[in-house]
């Protein structure tokens, strides 16, 4: 029998997070569905337990972390379905979620589309809604002190979209859950590899509304998301280094695709406000990397 979804999982040392997860999927599971799980070389015993706990799941091991990018291609390749589903690991599905997805790209097959996300209390995490990296995100929502207020505030719709009671259009969609038929991963391409960690959904959403596929957000279908499994240990473990990777990947982004002019107007945005939030390491290390490649601020 034909296999109508595929759905994709990326682990690395997320264990209780994937069980959680799988356990929420099997419970919603609709028919024709393969799962398939990749393993980045997790040292936790996710890849025993997916065996010994899911023995229908499909399971891909890695032995070492190939980074979000080469991970979830492995597992678009692998694939067999005729819609593919990207899923993060620290996702518990609610009931009816992955039905009203398929729904959706039933009656709309030149969309791609992601459920609403949500708090474990129920609220939108719209923040995963942002717009293509502008310089309002720079200095309004990368800021600490500013972020809360412009949240709170008209000035949120500069940095990202509003959730919406009705399916509504979206710059990109979160690759914490994104589905879409095979044709469209096909015609958009695989996950961009140069961005190892951050910015992979934002340069496949460019890249799929360059192509003319609308993205869209489904609210009737809703995902809890937990947020960072694996990304918060690196958080814990060194704050700069996490944002060093985040802006590293930001500036990636507007250097593919944006022109030189803007890309010299955002390395000059992330100086000043790493200045102003008194991230002077962060600062010092966005000059000595100009310096090292001999084109400060050019």
């Amino acid at each position: 029998m034909k296999t109508k979804l595929s759905i994709i999982i990326l682990s690395w040392n997320t264990k209780s997070l994937l069980v959680q997860c799988l356990k929420s999927i099997f419970q919603n599971l609709r028919p024709n569905t393969e799962i398939i799980v990749v393993d980045n070389g997790s040292t936790d015993g996710s890849v025993a337990i997916v065996k010994k706990e899911f023995p229908t799941v499909k399971l891909i091991e890695n032995k070492e972390n190939l980074g979000f990018a080469k991970g979830n291609n492995q597992g678009l390749k692998e694939a067999k379905g005729e819609f593919l589903m990207l899923l993060n690991s620290d996702t518990i599905i609610k009931d009816g979620a992955i039905e009203k997805l398929v729904e959706y790209l039933d009656k709309n097959p030149d969309c791609a589309v992601s459920p609403l996300l949500e708090l474990p209390n129920g609220k939108p995490q719209i923040d995963y809604y942002m717009r293509f990296p502008n310089l309002w995100q720079i200095f309004l929502y990368h800021n600490p002190i500013l972020r809360p207020l412009t949240m709170n505030s008209p000035l949120k719709e500069l940095v990202c979209q509003s959730a919406n009671d009705k399916p509504f259009l979206v710059d990109q969609l979160p690759m914490s859950a994104l589905m879409a038929r095979k044709e469209i991963w096909q015609k958009v391409g695989e996950l961009d590899p140069d961005y190892h960690f951050l910015f992979e959904d934002v340069d496949w959403s460019w890249r799929a509304k360059k192509a003319g596929v609308k993205l869209i957000v489904v609210p009737q279908a809703k995902i809890v998301h937990l947020g960072g499994g694996s990304w918060k240990k690196k958080l814990k473990q060194d704050k700069n280094a996490f944002y060093r990777q985040f802006f590293a990947s930001m500036l990636i982004f507007v250097k593919k695709n944006y022109s030189k002019k803007q890309f010299k107007r955002f390395k000059i945005a992330l100086a000043i406000n790493f200045l102003i939030s008194l991230k002077f390491s962060l600062f010092w290390d966005l000059i000595k990397t100009e310096l090292r490649q001999g084109n400060l601020w050019q």
